[in-house]
């Protein structure tokens, strides 16, 4: 079972990495038939999605999910709030009974260093360039890492219209090792909220995640 990372994050929160390796008919003979995705691999990767929830946590009810405008899924009850986020061969999903929460993995791509004056700021640029004279991460690992962790307050906000470089804006990034980083974001969309986040480097793949 390619479960590729695993964590409980606190008593009502969990979140999950799944390497896709099987073929359709693992998941659904888990999770049942679930809506039609006609390209084959992503098909792949919202089943593996799905099974990440039920793996989490057994009782989730898949069959009552709906899709908002914004295409975020989401539970009308709230009684699991939940993410999911595809990226190749990965799927990721983090779960909690009690907080909202977004997460976001990413495949470091010279495409996101490419677009990376679209989403970085001048105050975040200077991050990066912190990173960068401290050895603790590659320029394109640097951007990757900004992208994922804005990647994860969008979908942890969930009503879209977010520009990212205007409305989610990184104040610090403190590397708690060389592959793990905590970063505290300012969200300013309706008012000014204060998040922190927590991002994972496994070789090239990178995962954020938000809980409040």
């Amino acid at each position: 079972m390619p479960v590729f990372f695993q964590q409980d994050i606190d008593h009502s929160t969990r979140l999950a990495i799944w390497k896709i390796e099987e073929a359709s008919g693992f998941f659904t003979e888990i999770i049942g038939l679930q809506r039609a995705v006609s390209h084959p691999h992503k098909n792949l990767q919202h089943l593996s999605g799905r099974y990440l929830l039920k793996l989490l946590f057994p009782d989730f009810p898949l069959s009552l999910i709906q899709i908002a405008d914004t295409r975020k899924p989401y539970l009308e009850d709230e009684k699991f709030h939940f993410s999911i986020s595809h990226c190749g061969d990965y799927a990721a999903a983090i779960v909690s009974t009690t907080k909202r929460v977004g997460v976001d993995i990413e495949m470091t791509s010279q495409k996101v260093e490419r677009i990376s004056h679209k989403f970085i700021s001048a105050e975040e640029e200077g991050l990066c360039n912190d990173l960068l004279s401290a050895d603790s991460l590659s320029l394109i690992k640097t951007v990757t890492l900004m992208w994922s962790c804005k990647e994860a307050v969008f979908k942890w906000y969930g009503y879209g219209g977010v520009d990212f470089k205007k409305h989610i804006q990184v104040k610090s990034v403190q590397a708690l090792s060389h592959n793990s980083f905590n970063s505290k974001i300012t969200f300013k969309k309706k008012e000014d909220q204060h998040l922190d986040l927590h991002s994972v480097f496994f070789n090239d793949l990178c995962l954020s995640y938000v809980v409040t």
